[in-house]
């Protein structure tokens, strides 16, 4: 049901729903909250705890002062109650210093700061005390917004969605549920939205992330069966052309890199088709490993393609790959296939993958177009994996004729989880840096270390450096008391000298707006970007030295470390500033682990030990497999029972043509699979 046959949503409104991707009932359904806020009893201002989010009960005293810097109003005044007072901020938000009146009482809820010797609190909320009273106690689910769309409007649009949809139906075998005690999906979803207490939020929850893995892992393998252990349709040998460059370029290839590299050539020359993901941490030299796989191909009189996410990265694994033909007169002919590719050049191109003359090709998504047509398509290299659907990458294997297929990524995964999530892919681990490289030095800090952050940050950008500042929004509004790149960005180009050159970087970009500022940032045209996780692969600049992270605590372990992987890749020293908003003892001890190691399998390890069921929300796993509901660290337990459930069920009915697994089939096949988003997975 499109989502305009709600009362209260027309034109206008359903134009903000469709930003976040909401057009119909069923999208609104599974548009489940992000957090949820459990409004508490004011505390008086000298109980309050410091870091903590409160409510406090006060009254506005002195003036409300409003003062402009630059293209920023900040607009600043106290207020009281019995026992103390609090310096209140707020940022582009003039109009309160009309609506707020002097010696009445308000509620303002927010993350309580200390600054010098003041309590402050910034875009706190403002109540009535009759509305405050209204909410306590309960838990109010808080989805992620879009500018001009509030909680509210999102909340009343689910009750009337629950009220006029058809109840969902069924498909997990009835005897799973009752070994798993799983609640009926229905109720799940209303209770997601609206759970009456933490303990049924848990059991809601449990439901559709077993749905969500259960689904995943059954779709992957029935998928990958088609492909599991084929015979080696394009045996290869070693050949000269791998071992001279081996032996010219101007580094060993450490061991990790030299028993990895064994593992392919063993693939390639084999009885069975390669099917391997290899996986190394940030800098342990996958990069290199793929192109001496390209040019065995190549030297064998096959063609390769290799896959990267964005158009950035694919241009610097091309401009890489030319450079070590140049210098070292390789026999290859590489062309590089983009969205933005002109079409005169894309026709030529075309032609010359058609006919053979190019034997390694390097791009995006344009690689699987209808319109590319392969001569000999041997092995099929995707780059950071997690970026690219399953169906996208085996689309690209369908390209050629039993393919070997490498698949590489930066992200670390413990061997339990990634044997369950890449099913018959054998594994390779590069868990060795070079000796060359400079540990990254990191510190955890809060939110009063931010003005230092500041000053550092323009040190090393007079000193010819380039700096990174992730925030876990993208525009104001989104999620109350979170940091968002707009106004952050805004905030930052007030504070700081207007010779210092910001611009922000988000996911809802064009993708050609994305491009263009990933390439001006990698010219150095940029100093400072300000930018989601969507720089947390796709570019690669030496130059950058800093990695500030806002609201690190809402961030996994693993994908921290994910982000800074994006800096410490030149010869300079690079630093990495955690910002947690939260002195809780445990949040600081889970982020201190990053202090302790720059490994990225140690780290990975330590998430997915301190993740329990209880840590539901706040903890964004950046980097790694993104469902919608489900974690793979906090709900490991979870996923690996789906994943036995799943082979339980294929072993028994590898076609689910039994009738208790038909519906089930059915969700498999149409657009009902599609209530997982399998986009980045």
């Amino acid at each position: 049901m499109n989502i305009t046959a709600l009362k209260g949503i027309g034109e206008k409104t359903s134009r903000l729903f469709a930003k976040l991707g909401i057009t119909t009932t069923e999208e609104l359904l599974r548009y489940y909250p992000k957090d949820y806020d459990k409004m508490q009893e004011p505390v008086a201002i000298a109980n309050a705890s410091i870091g903590e989010r409160i409510a406090v009960r006060g009254t506005i005293t002195g003036n409300m002062a409003l003062t402009r810097v630059r293209n920023l109003n900040i607009l600043n005044f106290v207020i009281q109650d019995a026992s103390g007072s609090i310096q209140m901020t707020y940022f582009n938000m003039p109009y309160l210093k009309n609506t707020l009146k002097k010696n009445t009482f308000y509620i303002f809820r927010g993350q309580l700061l200390q600054k010098g010797n003041k309590l402050v609190m910034e875009q706190a909320q403002i109540y009535k005390p009759e509305e405050y009273v209204k909410l306590l106690d309960r838990l109010i689910p808080k989805y992620v917004l879009t500018k001009g769309l509030s909680n509210n409007a999102i909340t009343k649009a689910v009750t009337q969605a629950l009220a006029v949809s058809a109840p969902e139906e069924e498909y997990l075998p009835e005897a799973l549920i009752e070994r798993h005690q799983l609640i009926p999906r229905q109720e799940a979803i209303v209770r997601m939205h609206f759970p009456q207490d933490k303990e049924m939020l848990l059991i809601a929850r449990k439901r559709l992330v077993f749905d969500e893995f259960f689904l995943f892992i059954l779709m992957l393998r029935r998928m990958r069966s088609t492909y599991s252990e084929l015979p080696n349709a394009h045996k290869m040998i070693e050949t000269a052309d791998t071992k001279r460059l081996v032996e010219a370029l101007p580094y060993r290839l450490t061991n990790a890199q030299q028993k990895v590299f064994a593992e392919i050539k063993e693939d390639l020359c084999g009885e069975a088709m390669m099917n391997r993901l290899v996986q190394g941490d940030v800098g342990s030299g996958k990069t290199i490993l793929a192109f001496l796989s390209l040019l065995m191909c190549s030297s064998n009189g096959y063609q390769g393609a290799m896959m990267a996410p964005t158009e950035v990265l694919a241009k610097q694994h091309f401009e890489s790959l030319m450079q070590l033909k140049d210098t070292y007169a390789l026999r290859i002919h590489p062309v590089l296939l983009t969205g933005s590719t002109p079409a005169k050049d894309r026709k030529i191109i075309y032609e010359k993958i058609k006919n053979g003359e190019s034997d390694i090709i390097i791009g995006t998504h344009a690689l699987i177009q209808e319109k590319v047509n392969y001569h000999k398509l041997a092995l099929v290299i995707t780059d950071e994996q997690h970026r690219f659907g399953v169906r996208q990458r085996e689309m690209l294997a369908q390209k050629g004729e039993s393919v070997h297929v490498l698949v590489m990524s930066a992200t670390p995964i413990p061997r339990t989880l990634a044997i369950i999530l890449y099913g018959d892919l054998h594994i390779s681990v590069l868990d060795e840096l070079p000796a060359n490289r400079l540990p990254i030095k990191n510190c955890v800090v809060g939110t009063s270390y931010r003005d230092t952050a500041y000053r550092f940050i323009e040190k090393e950008v007079h000193a010819g450096r380039q700096a990174y500042i992730i925030c876990p929004m993208v525009e104001e509004g989104e999620m109350d008391e979170l940091e968002d790149v707009m106004s952050y960005t805004a905030k930052l180009k007030a504070l700081m000298p207007p010779s210092i050159q910001i611009a922000a970087l988000h996911g809802k970009m064009k993708p050609a707006e994305k491009n263009r500022i990933m390439e001006e940032f990698e010219a150095h045209h940029i100093d400072v970007l300000v930018s989601t996780t969507v720089i947390e692969v796709g570019i690669n600049v030496p130059n950058a030295t800093v990695m500030m992270v806002e609201n690190a605590e809402r961030f996994g372990l693993a994908g921290l470390h994910q982000l800074r992987g994006r800096v410490g890749r030149g010869a300079h020293q690079s630093y990495c500033i955690f910002i947690s908003t939260s002195d809780n003892k445990a949040t600081m001890d889970r982020l201190k682990i990053l202090n302790e190691s720059n490994d990225g399998f140690y780290i990975s390890a330590q998430d997915l030990k301190l993740r329990g069921p209880g840590d539901l929300f706040g903890i964004r796993q950046s980097g790694i497999l993104e469902f919608a509901v489900g974690d793979v660290f906090t709900d490991a337990s979870l996923l690996a029972t789906a994943s036995e459930e799943a082979d339980k069920i294929l072993l028994n009915d590898p076609e689910l043509s039994k009738q208790e697994h038909l519906r089930l089939r059915e969700v498999l096949e149409t657009s009902a699979a599609n209530a997982i988003d399998f986009r980045s997975i």
